[in-house]
């Protein structure tokens, strides 16, 4: 999902070196005397956009956050998947995020293209720099790259205050929805994310941190991968108290005889998360831990 040794003047002379090799293999137009923001998740120096007023966004989450930030009039193209707001839809579809198609996005004369920071899109981002445009790849998936991308995002279209002031409000949702499940018993629940192979979502993911913040534990909180491959008997042997899932993933899943070894499946207890809002790190993170809430503790009063 921005992301020695020697002598003092050694390093300094370092560093003025590594700017001046960066001004010199970025064309992207900035403005003049510009001091660089960082790195984004590919390494790549964050150079403020002289301009961020026909934006192609080709990550789900960040046009969620531009639409969020008043920006949505600026964006001129998206990806397939980008669905909310409604307002998105009417945005030009430039087909896949992931090795996107990158002569329809050219064609669109973008002065500022943000995509999802895959390795699969380091080609892309080569290809847009060389073609004069700031690119920027965020690879958001935890809750911490949200928040950061968010007041980033704010300072790249001009308004700090607005970027502040959404990442803000969703981390004080976050915040209640902690504060209503603490020191309540933790129910454990499992989260099946693919069917072959069996991927299951891990304490990479923001979901985890969703899940624990809504006063649950997700059997696979230690692994450190977004969504690991695991054997299904070891599902079975960490018994989670319930299946966390989609409404097409649950019908799915019963279907399944092998997932009757399961206690929670025999005894009905799967979980239904409305997709709609539980989707992915965005602006309705907040909405997301609260959904979880009521499902995971349905006996809390809000």
């Amino acid at each position: 999902m921005l992301s020695q040794t020697g002598s003092l003047s050694a390093r300094a002379l370092g560093g003025a070196l590594l700017l001046a090799v960066a001004w010199s293999c970025d064309p992207a137009p900035r403005t003049p005397h510009a001091v660089p923001w960082g790195l984004d998740d590919f390494g790549d120096t964050i150079w403020p956009p002289a301009h961020a007023t026909r934006i192609v966004s080709l990550n789900p989450t960040t046009t969620e956050i531009l639409f969020a930030l008043g920006a949505g009039a600026r964006l001129v193209g998206r990806t397939e998947y980008d669905n909310w707001p409604d307002s998105a839809r009417f945005v030009k579809n430039l087909g896949p995020g992931i090795r996107p198609n990158v002569e329809a996005v050219l064609s669109e004369k973008p002065d500022l293209v943000l995509l999802y920071g895959s390795g699969d899109n380091r080609s892309a981002a080569r290809r847009f720099r060389q073609a004069g445009i700031v690119t920027v790849a965020f690879k958001v998936d935890r809750i911490e790259q949200f928040d950061r991308v968010t007041r980033l995002l704010g300072r790249i279209i001009g308004d700090s205050a607005r970027g502040a002031f959404v990442a803000d409000t969703v981390r004080r949702t976050l915040d209640s929805a902690r504060a209503l499940t603490r020191g309540l018993p933790r129910p454990t629940v499992v989260m099946p994310a693919w069917d072959s192979p069996l991927l299951v979502i891990g304490g990479g993911s923001f979901l985890n941190q969703l899940v624990e913040i809504a006063g649950g534990r997700n059997v696979y909180d230690s692994t450190s991968a977004p969504s690991p491959a695991v054997a299904f008997e070891d599902i079975v042997r960490r018994d989670p108290d319930f299946i966390l899932t989609s409404p097409e993933s649950a019908q799915r899943l019963k279907q399944r005889a092998r997932w009757r070894a399961l206690r929670a499946m025999r005894s009905g207890a799967i979980l239904l998360i409305d997709t709609n809002v539980v989707v992915r790190p965005a602006v309705r993170l907040g909405e997301g831990a609260m959904s979880l809430v009521r499902l995971l503790h349905p006996e809390v009063k809000r």
